[in-house]
């Protein structure tokens, strides 16, 4: 059997240096894409450095995704490359759609002109459904996005669905809600909550300052996610699928288990503030992954407080 052999972009963050472990330990060859930059940040994926390749490229230039496919020659390609932070996305709307919108369309068009063959991941989001019309979510659920981004990720969706039915690409994109670790940036809320809680056990801190603590999400682990993405790629047709947990928690509850695992009453340090609020708000998400389950077998491992309990700790040892 010949070897596989995948091309990430995104492969620096969270999901893609979790999808680049997930496939080398599959046997893959793997290269990630990464754009040239004064600073290298590589933090997430510097115990895999040489097991990896990474070529450069920008999903903003459309000749640098053709050179590095015809460098690599991938027989999957994940695209999980975006500015993919909401609040960002209010302050940069037009480069939040040159990448996370534009990006997928000049990537597709790469593979459309080098090989058709690859098989293709997008990673679609469930800001998508924004102000959500029913609840729980799924595949054929209508999209009411709520931010840049989530417009910008419907676009990418659509694009990936066209290409799809126009050349019989195989095209697939997973609708993944809110999926945490350890390497999640310190600007999303789940590593705001648990590196403050961790900072304030050790003194480091005295207050943590939120937005709407009110908010609902369907929160899972990021390393149970990327499984479902390669699942994608290997069924016998390509297709959309929901990657969720199917349960829903609010900010408080976040903010309780991470202070819960610093023996600290949260009530005590946490303080709501109007500047963390969104324009547009999106107040409850949760997903139904059936067809996940029912297509790929794929079932969530690591639950919701096993996964907050994982970062307070790795945050209490980064600061300690």
């Amino acid at each position: 059997m010949n070897q596989k052999t995948a091309l990430i972009t995104g492969v620096t963050g969270q999901d893609g240096s979790y999808l680049a472990e997930f496939l080398l330990e599959r046997g893959y060859r793997v290269a990630g894409m990464v754009r040239r930059a004064s600073v290298d940040k590589y933090e997430r994926i510097a115990h895999i450095m040489d097991k990896i390749e990474l070529v450069q490229g920008d999903l903003l230039d459309q000749f640098s995704l053709i050179s590095a496919l015809q460098q690599v020659q991938p027989t999957e390609v994940y695209n999980l490359a975006a500015q993919s932070f909401v609040p960002t996305s209010w302050a940069q709307p037009v480069l939040t759609t040159e990448f996370t919108a534009l990006g997928v369309t000049r990537l597709l068009e790469a593979i459309r002109l080098v090989n058709r063959d690859i098989r293709f991941y997008q990673a679609s989001s469930s800001e998508m459904f924004g102000k959500v019309l029913e609840t729980p979510q799924k595949e054929t659920t209508r999209f009411y996005p709520r931010s840049p981004y989530g417009v910008s990720k419907v676009y990418g969706h659509y694009i990936t669905v066209n290409y799809r039915e126009s050349y019989d690409l195989f095209a697939a994109s997973g609708i993944l809600f809110n999926h945490e670790s350890p390497r999640r940036g310190l600007e999303f809320v789940t590593r705001k909550v648990t590196d403050g809680a961790a900072r304030i056990k050790l003194g480091k801190a005295s207050v943590l300052k939120m937005g709407n603590i009110d908010s609902r999400r369907d929160w899972g682990f990021a390393g149970d996610y990327v499984r479902a993405m390669w699942l994608m790629l290997q069924q016998d047709a390509p297709d959309d699928f929901v990657v969720a947990t199917g349960v829903s928690h609010t900010v408080q509850y976040l903010i309780e288990v991470a202070f819960d695992c610093v023996g600290l009453n949260w009530r005590d340090y946490v303080q709501t503030d109007p500047a963390f609020l969104r324009p547009a708000e999106v107040d409850l998400l949760v997903g139904d992954a059936s067809k996940a389950r029912e297509k790929l077998g794929w079932e969530p491992v690591v639950t919701f407080e096993k996964m907050i309990e994982m970062m307070v700790q790795a945050d209490l040892e980064r600061h300690s």
